[in-house]
């Protein structure tokens, strides 16, 4: 379905849908376990099937497993059957290991797979956009080094931190063309870690490497949406509006509306229901408030688009999703 996207992601708020992170609840649905979901590429394209069918979300999404990168450059993960699969371990501990890093091909690995996913579910979803997912370049390099770790060599080695940056940027630029060949129409790209810097380390250590994903990648039919849902992004906001994403998704631990009063007013800006205590954690009465008070706060902004804070957990009851829905549908009906 060819889409000019960025007046898709313009028009969005107007649509008055909501865009959660949403897709591994899918388990549930087909009666599968992550485990067998993330080793499948059938399955995954089925399961945003079947999360589009069951949703009015105003888009597909791809499954945010941000432990593949890191896989497909050498890191072991551990996988279970009810949780998203995690990096486990150190891959690189000096510069020499830095240096002799090596950039793998897409396609390796577990990445082949999501790419064949994406390919699969286009051209079975056409109400609405896919988009693919994949991990930013400081939080993948932070899987690689381990994220305590990268925090003390930004200060101590930062050399080696932006050998690691240039390899995995370029992987995922590949990477990210790998998915818009495959059909999707957009890309998220989650960057979690670098949430946690201060505001002069993201703008060394982050954002100029997002910036060059975004511009190696993004055009009028392929945008590019920045997920950050670290603590800090409230005091990063001119650096990381500098990069040129098409839209920006925030997590739960910031006040959304204080993010709206001081983000520019013509990016795209969405967020943010906590997916872990309100979504998975709660109940259907409880997420229909809390969706509404968050629509009571932000909707009177022209750019926000409701959502999840981050990735919704893989058992998440559907009758939390299915109330959030509920009440981006109830708020705007009135």
């Amino acid at each position: 379905m060819k889409i000019n996207m960025r007046e898709w992601l313009n028009d969005l708020p107007k649509s008055k849908k909501a865009f959660p992170i949403l897709s591994f609840p899918c388990v549930s649905l087909l009666g599968c376990t992550v485990k067998e979901l993330i080793s499948d590429s059938d399955r995954q394209a089925e399961g945003m099937v079947q999360v589009a069918k069951r949703t009015d979300s105003a888009a597909a999404i791809g499954f945010m497993d941000l432990s593949v990168e890191a896989e497909c450059f050498g890191a072991s993960i551990r996988i279970s059957d009810d949780e998203v699969p995690t990096v486990t371990g150190r891959l690189i501990e000096d510069e020499e290991a830095a240096n002799a890093l090596s950039v793998p091909s897409v396609g390796s690995a577990r990445t082949g797979l999501y790419i064949e996913a994406i390919r699969k579910a286009v051209p079975q979803i056409t109400d609405r956009p896919v988009f693919a997912g994949m991990i930013g370049p400081f939080s993948l390099a932070a899987r690689l080094l381990d994220v305590s770790e990268i925090m003390m060599d930004c200060y101590d080695e930062p050399e080696k931190v932006h050998t690691v940056l240039e390899k995995v940027t370029e992987f995922l630029i590949n990477y990210a063309r790998a998915f818009r060949d495959a059909g999707a129409n957009g890309i998220m790209i989650a960057e979690p870690v670098a949430g946690l810097l201060s505001p002069a380390l993201e703008a060394e250590f982050s954002a100029p490497y997002v910036k060059k994903i975004v511009d190696a990648v993004q055009d009028d039919f392929y945008p590019v949406i920045y997920h950050n849902c670290g603590d800090n992004v409230l005091r990063m906001i001119d650096s990381i509006s500098s990069i040129g994403a098409a839209g920006y998704h925030f997590g739960n631990s910031i006040d959304l509306k204080e993010m709206l009063e001081k983000f520019p007013q013509d990016l795209p800006v969405m967020g943010n229901v906590d997916p872990a205590g309100i979504l998975r954690m709660s109940n259907p009465e409880t997420v229909r408030e809390k969706t509404l008070e968050l629509l009571e706060n932000c909707s009177a902004y022209a750019n926000f688009i409701p959502s999840s804070g981050c990735d919704v957990p893989p058992m998440t009851p559907w009758n939390n999703l299915d109330a959030f829905f509920g009440a981006v549908k109830e708020y705007y009906g009135k």
